[in-house]
């Protein structure tokens, strides 16, 4: 059965009706009488990482690839299609990358020397192309030295795949000295695969840098900003924080690529440009022209997270590359500065506009501190290198700023040696939060639904950082993201939210991909260079989020937590702001149950919302051609009294949104 034959409505009524006749009765009960736990506003936030093309070519609206010519090969990204360099045929020009030492973080640029007048030019391939839409405007600006003046005009085009211009503007480079040029093209139709095509009239040397495309429309219309389609996509997750910038990347390799916060603030041309290490991490997705030009930089993921509405996470390196690939250490007696990098960014993010940090960070726009609370020390690593080292970390962190909380790690598991290390360590340190990682199968999910119903209510709070459900004998992409999958990530966050007093945030990861350039899947948003879509996944997350409440509430079957007896999941809360109820029920069982429900305590209105998530077969995900293929269903919801029948479709996922009188 498809949804596009009928609607959806349509199909929930019969999801909800047709399977009463053979559906299991169970009784549940509900206590509104007291409140369990409290539920943190950072519970339900959002993982950022640079991997699958995410930053650059993503989330970072910037069109033009290696807008620096700083990538390991300058000419990456860029083509010559009328000068022949390897049958040494020039005789239209050529461009030749150069460097110079008068910029340490912006070295590169590029000269092109045009030899006669039969239309020498230079085409941007973009990001696996370029997306433009008809009638859209493109802000293009470029640093130029057109020696001797002797260019006389650069004509500036959107091509596709077969020439056709689709767009036009034109720069008069007017300066024999470095100067900066702006312009606009409009777009004269919709294409994924643009590039842009420069072409030079006149005879001479000029030099370029910087040559850089953005939309007119971005997130907030701020000038070469966000993309709007994929922020608002994050908007919609109301997520209570946003952690970045990864993962991996905060490691590197080896140290010397690691994530370093200090070189992606400021002015965005003085950024320097780093190979990203995910560019041939993995050898069937080798990806050598992903490079981070840190335009998404520190300054702008705190800005994201405050237009959000979400605490600011960051992390950082602790001194100890990937331990998946060098595991290169800096020594402890050389670990100062990378302690000193934390106490200044929480300055960048805190300080006064007086002390050196918050002054820079005044100077970039934003006057008043971001408000930071937490900062994460190392991603995943593990074994006694990390305790000793995070020790160090926290005595600095604490002494200088004792309100804020640090994140730690145990570790790239939820189980094992080294994680039980970690832990034991970390809870004798009355470390803050500890962040725990699983990438594992449907079923481990469903099956430790009661993951922390016995952990030390004493002990550090956990971060469920990052996980994903991931599908046993699906590689494929955008499949991976199937129905199964977020239908037990379901079931599994009713654990999280059930301890609530435990668990204090937790986010799903990786966050997006590129539909032409990723490394990783499953991935929460998929994207090209037009559109993006959530996953099933992502609305298991909005469903969550958008319905968090603030207190956790008893509910039960039989006198016990609902951990998945008879495929059943469930979880319930209050708000007491919105003076709702919310219950989130969760069925992983191919067969349709019938739910009686019973609440004690306060009453609540006769009608209420229902938001339902199903479908009818398991291996179903959305794509860019049905974005909304599995997606929220919402319909009025009845009780009579204090109670409720409720026939629950197989493998559905359902949150009933009451008032309380």
């Amino acid at each position: 059965m498809k949804l596009n034959r009928m609607t959806k409505s349509a199909f929930c009524g019969l999801l909800l009706s047709g399977f009463l006749a053979n559906a299991q009765k169970t009784n549940i009960e509900v206590d509104l009488t007291k409140s369990i736990a409290k539920i943190q506003p950072t519970m339900y936030g959002v993982f950022f990482e640079d991997i699958n093309f995410a930053a650059d070519g993503g989330l970072y609206a910037e069109m033009v690839k290696n807008r620096t010519f700083g990538f390991d090969a300058p000419l990456m990204g860029w083509l010559q299609p009328n000068s022949n360099v390897h049958s040494m045929n020039l005789d239209s020009g050529i461009a030749t990358p150069m460097h110079t030492s008068e910029n340490k973080n912006n070295p590169d640029f590029c000269r092109i020397i045009i030899n006669n007048d039969k239309g020498y030019q230079i085409i941007n391939e973009g990001f696996r192309g370029m997306g433009i839409k008809k009638d859209a405007k493109y802000n293009l600006t470029l640093k130029a030295s057109n020696h001797n003046n002797a260019i006389k005009k650069i004509i500036i085009q959107f091509i596709d795949a077969n020439k056709k211009v689709l767009g036009e503007t034109t720069i008069l480079p007017s300066s024999t000295t470095w100067k900066d040029y702006s312009t606009q093209l409009v777009a004269t139709a919709t294409e994924a695969k643009a590039q842009l095509k420069i072409t030079f009239e006149g005879t001479g040397t000029i030099d370029l840098d910087m040559i850089s495309l953005f939309p007119e429309e971005t997130w907030k219309n701020r000038k070469n900003g966000l993309r709007k389609d994929i922020v608002q996509l994050l908007d919609g997750l109301k997520p209570g924080f946003i952690r970045f910038p990864g993962g991996c990347i905060v490691e590197g390799k080896t140290l010397e690529n690691r994530y370093q916060w200090k070189k992606t603030v400021g002015p965005v041309e003085d950024r320097e440009t780093m190979i990203n290490r995910w560019n041939v991490e993995f050898k069937h997705k080798l990806a050598p022209d992903y490079f981070q030009s840190f335009g998404l930089g520190f300054f702008e993921y705190f800005q994201l997270s405050e237009d959000l509405g979400a605490e600011p996470l960051p992390i950082l390196s602790c001194g100890i590359a990937c331990q998946y690939n060098t595991g290169e250490l800096v020594p402890m007696a050389e670990l100062d500065p990378y302690v000193q990098d934390a106490l200044d960014l929480i300055e960048f993010a805190n300080g006064d506009v007086s002390t050196k940090w918050g002054k820079l960070r005044a100077d970039m726009g934003h006057a008043k501190p971001f408000n930071l609370k937490f900062i994460g020390v190392g991603n995943e690593q593990w074994g006694p290198q990390y305790i000793e080292r995070y020790k160090v970390f926290a005595t600095a962190i604490k002494s200088k700023y004792p309100n804020i909380t640090i994140v730690s790690g145990s570790g790239p598991s939820p189980d094992g040696v080294f994680f039980d290390y970690g832990w034991d360590e970390l809870k004798k340190l009355k470390a803050d939060i500890v962040d725990e990682h699983y990438y594992k199968n449907p079923e481990w999910f469903k099956a430790n639904a009661a993951r922390y119903d016995n952990y030390d209510r004493k002990g550090p709070k956990i971060f469920a950082g990052e996980y994903a459900a991931h599908p046993n004998g699906v590689e494929d992409g955008l499949k991976e993201n199937n129905w199964l999958a977020a239908l037990s990530e379901s079931a599994f966050m009713t654990g999280l939210e059930r301890n609530a007093d435990v668990v204090h945030l937790t986010s799903y990861a990786p966050l997006m991909a590129h539909v032409d350039a990723f490394q990783w899947a499953p991935d929460m948003i998929w994207f090209d260079n037009l559109s993006a879509y959530g996953t099933a996944n992502y609305y298991v997350q909005k469903m969550y989020s958008n319905n968090r409440g603030t207190d956790v509430l008893s509910i039960t079957k039989d006198g016990k937590a609902i951990t998945g007896q008879n495929d059943l999941y469930a979880t319930a809360a209050k708000d007491v702001v919105k003076k709702e109820l919310i219950l989130k029920l969760v069925n992983t069982s191919a067969k349709a149950q019938n739910l009686s429900i019973n609440l004690s305590g306060k009453t609540v209105d006769s009608k209420g919302k229902m938001v339902l998530l199903t479908t009818t077969n398991l291996e179903e995900y959305n794509t860019l051609a049905e974005p909304t293929k599995i997606s929220p269903v919402e319909k009025e919801f009845k009780m009579s009294g204090k109670k409720a029948a409720l026939t629950m479709p197989a493998n559905s996922f359902i949150v009933l949104k009451l008032k309380m009188k």
